[in-house]
């Protein structure tokens, strides 16, 4: 009986190293179909995976570091395009996610920047950094009572580090009592209707008078017109009776 081997099917293409990979592991199977003893598959399987783990590994490395560069010299977009390759690779590192985080806030991406800095807390919550970045991200999209829980945490994870004390935290809480004053100031406020401004006329100025009393002259000229008696002539009228009324012998009836 002939061993197994490997055969290209029709319009397939497969690389020669794949080729060769399949001819080795067949040239360890034996005319009866039997694995030899000596080839330990268990074994093989996990040193590959191992070994394409620490590839991986070291090219996420590489990417970080190239990321940090961009950064480092104005290139942000860069550094992220750096850094999200590298997240393909190491999903699990929160220090890209922090990086990422950083950066974005600095394009003005704060949306973006607290959705990163949150999966790095996620991934490393005893992280007080990760915590840091993230509570500065929430500050800057205005949530500043959830910065304040937030810097919180950062110092319950580090109590030591005197900035997120003196630099963090203090400010959320001031920027916080502020808000509120504001608050209460507004609804205040809401009760009182403040008094409508009159525009500031000069009346006794003598374009006003005699606007005054052009407007005045063509009232009382209307109101003239309107009270004059108004005449229509009846034909034939007057002409059979006696003119005993001067305005009768005229053939006029008074209208209003």
């Amino acid at each position: 009986m002939t061993s197994f081997g490997w055969k290209r099917r029709v319009g397939e293409k497969v690389s020669r190293a794949a080729a060769q990979t399949f001819e080795a592991a067949a040239a360890a199977v034996g005319q009866d179909g039997a694995v030899e003893s000596d080839v330990d598959w268990l074994h093989v399987t996990k040193r590959r995976r191992e070994t394409l783990q620490e590839d991986c590994a070291a090219k996420s490395k590489r990417l970080k570091e190239e990321g940090a560069f961009f950064s480092e010299n104005g290139r942000y977009w860069e550094a992220i395009g750096r850094w999200d390759e590298a997240i393909q690779l190491t999903p699990d590192c929160a220090a890209l996610y922090e990086m990422k985080a950083q950066v974005l806030m600095i394009l003005n991406e704060v949306f973006r920047a607290v959705q990163a800095a949150e999966v790095a807390v996620r991934l490393k919550p005893r992280w007080w950094e990760a915590w840091q970045t993230l509570g500065r991200a929430q500050l800057s999209l205005g949530e500043v009572t959830l910065a304040v829980r937030t810097f919180q945490q950062a110092v319950h994870a580090f109590p030591g580090e005197r900035s997120l004390w003196d630099e963090d935290l203090c400010w959320a809480v001031e920027l916080r009592r502020r808000q509120r004053e504001l608050a209460e100031v507004e609804v205040e406020g809401e009760g009182e209707t403040p008094a409508p401004e009159l525009p500031d006329y000069d009346f006794e100025s003598d374009e006003l008078v005699a606007a005054c009393a052009a407007i005045a002259d063509r009232e009382q000229e209307a109101r003239r017109a309107a009270a004059a008696p108004v005449f229509v002539r009846v034909p034939g009228a007057g002409e059979e009776e006696e003119e005993e009324d001067p305005q009768q012998s005229c053939g006029f009836i008074q209208a209003r």
